[in-house]
């Protein structure tokens, strides 16, 4: 019946919970005073998160340039300080195409500049360069091979050919001036004459000798990498 129907709506209505009021609260302003402290305390904060993540490059590179245990000096020359990579190094693949100084970041490098004539020299410093890859055993994943290619003369396809073999080696082409900026040989030494050491970071930090040793290269070459293990991955 219309009476017990509008009894019924009455009944449920008053049932029902009543609805919950929200109070919105203006948010406390900060005084110059205070934001300039909060400012402060988060640079201090990234600070220290950035302390944190170089501790362990900072001390690995201590205990090899100060500490050095083993009593030795080293076989190659520390570049003192380390010259980074700069970032407009003008690299192209042997197609021609463009590749960013940052793409020979994230490994160890055994870095040969040489012209794409390539003569004997030249082919000595990269079967040497192979060689001593091969010679690190499980840490050579660690090391990538780099040919930077100056001059206008292409790499000859047989000893690319060669050089494919086994892990072939990065090669780059780049005008010998722009290497020259980076890279730098001993006084009396053309800029072909060395093997060149560059960090995962990108710094280059070691030249060894003309008509290098490669035992002792490769002494220098496990001491860096047994001095970075506790920070540096393979597998760039």
């Amino acid at each position: 019946m219309p009476g017990s129907k509008s009894s019924g709506r009455d009944g449920a209505d008053a049932s029902m919970p009543e609805p919950v009021g929200l109070t919105v609260h203006a948010l406390p302003q900060l005084t110059p005073h205070a934001l300039a402290r909060r400012t402060a305390s988060g640079r201090l904060k990234m600070l220290l998160v950035l302390l944190a993540c170089a501790a362990p490059v900072i001390a690995s590179y201590f205990t090899y340039y100060v500490i050095r245990p083993d009593g030795r000096s080293n076989y190659g020359t520390l570049v003192q300080p380390g010259v980074p990579i700069p970032s407009g190094l003008g690299l192209r693949t042997l197609q021609g195409a463009p590749l960013a100084a940052e793409g020979l970041k994230g490994q160890w490098l055994l870095v040969v500049v040489d012209d794409g004539a390539c003569d004997a020299d030249c082919e000595k410093h990269l079967y040497m360069q192979r060689q001593l890859r091969d010679m690190l055993g499980r840490e050579s994943e660690r090391v990538d091979k780099v040919w930077l290619v100056t001059g206008s003369t292409s790499p000859r396809p047989d000893l690319i050919a060669a050089l494919a073999q086994g892990v072939p080696p990065t090669v780059l082409r780049v005008a010998e001036d722009e290497v020259a900026a980076w890279l730098a040989p001993e006084p009396g030494q053309a800029l072909r004459s060395h093997l060149y050491v560059v960090d995962p970071m990108g710094v280059w930090m070691m030249r060894m000798p003309a008509d290098p040793d490669p035992a002792r290269v490769k002494r220098d070459l496990d001491r860096l990498l047994r001095a970075s293990s506790s920070w540096d991955r393979a597998g760039r």
